[in-house]
Formats: structure tokens, sequence, C-alpha cells
């Protein structure tokens, strides 16, 4: 015997979408049900298929010619226990679901300007929520019984990757300068997502790129070239790297016995302060030469006198020298 349901509620659980009452052949809604919404639903009717009413917050009285009247006396004469009248309600979830995890389970392919064709990864999360009932319903829940939000987040993750893949290409010409162009990649995904999930009758609130990774041989290059824009000359960088290679060890990897190797690094180790002020003498003096061209210079376009000239060229020159 078909069951007609009284009451209507439904208690959210923590990922609930869309959840269809009745969600089976043995249930019917009786005319006069009770339908409780709560604040963050919104609650949908149906009467043979087509969409009559969207209520919210609050208790309603659903009331149709097609609910059946009585217990069915009105129909189970003409068409047996199961009427053919179809009468149907769907709650929504309204709420705000935050952290939705997104991520790349395959490398993205991206051709950087400075090392060519490279793999990077990226992950983070987004926050979104139900604004269009109607459209939801239509493009996404058809006739199903229930829908979580887990059944959506991997489609919805594969649009992000679609549209970080495609800001990556538009805003990042290498990946030495992922961190800062990182927040521009991330509102340039945010709007793109967003147009894609509005179609799906979403809104998307949030959106965040917590990282863009490359594999660890590429990071050592990255970290390389980060240390040579500390030192500022890659000939300085050289010779800096040389003497580090020279260290008390480095008498070992020559190949030498324990006790003249022990030596040797000694005596390296003595050399590498004398080496690097060699080095840096070697750019002071660069800078110096540059400085009195300059000066020069201007003693011949008259910019100076001879007198201002020969002064400030005797300050270089010493200043240099007690350097």
């Amino acid at each position: 015997m078909t069951e007609l349901i009284e009451i209507l509620e439904h208690i959210e659980e923590e990922d609930f979408l869309a959840k269809r009452y009745p969600d089976s052949g043995e249930l019917e809604l009786k005319y006069g049900a009770q339908l409780t919404v709560r604040e963050s639903q919104e609650a949908v009717f149906f009467r043979d298929g087509e969409l009559l009413s969207v209520f919210g917050p609050g208790r309603h009285v659903l009331k149709s010619q097609n609910i059946p009247i009585i217990t069915k006396w009105v129909t189970k004469y003409g068409y047996g226990p199961k009427s053919p009248f179809r009468a149907e309600v769907v709650f929504i979830s309204r709420k705000l679901f935050t952290g939705l995890k997104w991520g790349t389970k395959t490398p993205i392919i991206y051709r950087d300007n400075d090392l060519g064709v490279v793999r990077v990864r990226s992950y983070g999360s987004m926050a979104l929520r139900i604004t269009n009932t109607e459209v939801f319903l239509s493009n996404v829940v058809g006739t199903r019984g229930s829908y979580r939000i887990k059944e959506i987040q991997e489609y919805l993750s594969s649009i992000v990757i679609s549209k970080v893949t495609q800001s990556l290409s538009q805003n990042l010409k290498s990946v030495f300068d992922i961190q800062s162009n990182l927040e521009t990649i991330a509102r340039k995904t945010r709007i793109d997502v967003g147009i894609e999930t509005s179609v799906l009758g979403l809104e998307l609130t949030d959106l965040f790129i917590e990282s863009i990774t490359v594999p660890n041989e590429l990071q050592k290059i990255i970290d390389e070239k980060s240390g040579m824009s500390a030192i500022g000359n890659l000939d300085d960088f050289m010779k800096y790297k040389l003497a580090l290679s020279l260290g008390a060890d480095g008498a070992s990897n020559l190949g030498v016995t324990a006790g003249v190797g022990s030596g040797l690094g000694m005596g390296l180790g003595m050399m590498i302060p004398q080496f690097l002020r060699g080095a840096f003498h070697e750019k002071e003096k660069s800078e110096t030469s540059t400085k009195l061209k300059q000066l020069k210079d201007m003693a011949d376009m008259g910019l100076i006198n001879k007198d201002d000239y020969e002064k400030q060229k005797a300050v270089l020159l010493k200043q240099f020298l007690e350097e």
C-alpha cells in the first residue's frame, strides 16, 4: 500500500546540496501536507514534472488539485492504488560551502620563456553556494533523488585547473616570477571560473591558489638563479662558488693523502680571504674607473671647472687606495 507523506522537512547533512521527496514510488504527497523549510534552505514544488513554486524559509501547506484528496479516494477507482498524478518537493541548500579543495592530478605543461617547456603543479581551495535554484536543478541535479557537494567538486576542480593553465600562459612569462604574479593569476582565474559556475546556478564567492610548484630539479635551478641575483654579478658569483669549493675538505676532493691533504686544506683555507678580497677589489676598481670617466666627461662638457675636476678625481683615487 502506498504511504502518504503528511510532514515534509529535511535535516541538512554537511555536504547536502539537493534532496527530493518522495524519493521512491512507494511514497506520495498528501493533500494539505505540511512543508517546513529552514533558514539555509529553499524548497521547490513540482507537479507532473513542472516546477510550480519555490518556497523560502517557514512553514507552508501544500494544496494542489493533483495531490490525492482524502487518501487518494478520488483516483483509486480509476487508476488503482497508484495515482498517475505526480507531486514532489526538492529541498535545496543555500548555505555557503567553504574549503573545497582543488588540485592538479597530473602536471600542467607550461611554456617558459627562460627554461622552455616545464611542468608545474598547483592546488588551492574555493568557496561557493547555490544562487539560482531553478538553473541548478535543471542543469545539475536533473531527476536524481539527492545530490552532494562531492559529486560536483571534481568537475569544478577540472574547471579551475583549466582556467589556471590559461591564466599561467597569459600572465606568467617565467616560473622565476611565480610569487610576484600569484595574486594576478588567482584574480584572473577567479573571474573565469565564476563565469563557468554561474551557468550551473552557482556563485563562486572565493578562490585561492595556495601554491604553484615546480619539480625538485627545476627548484634547484631557481634557487641558483636567486643566489646569482643576490650576488648581483655572474662573474662574482662564479668566484664565490669557487671559493666555497676550496674549503677545508677541498683537498680530499683532489685525491691527496690525509697528511698532505690536511696541510693543503689549511693552506687553501688561508688563501680564501685573500682570494675574495682580490675578487671584490677588481669590482671596486671597475666602479672607480667608471666614476672617473663620468667625471672627465663632465669636465669636457664644461659642467664642472678644471679645479673641481682635479679635486673630485683626487678624492676618488684616495678612496680607492684606502680600500
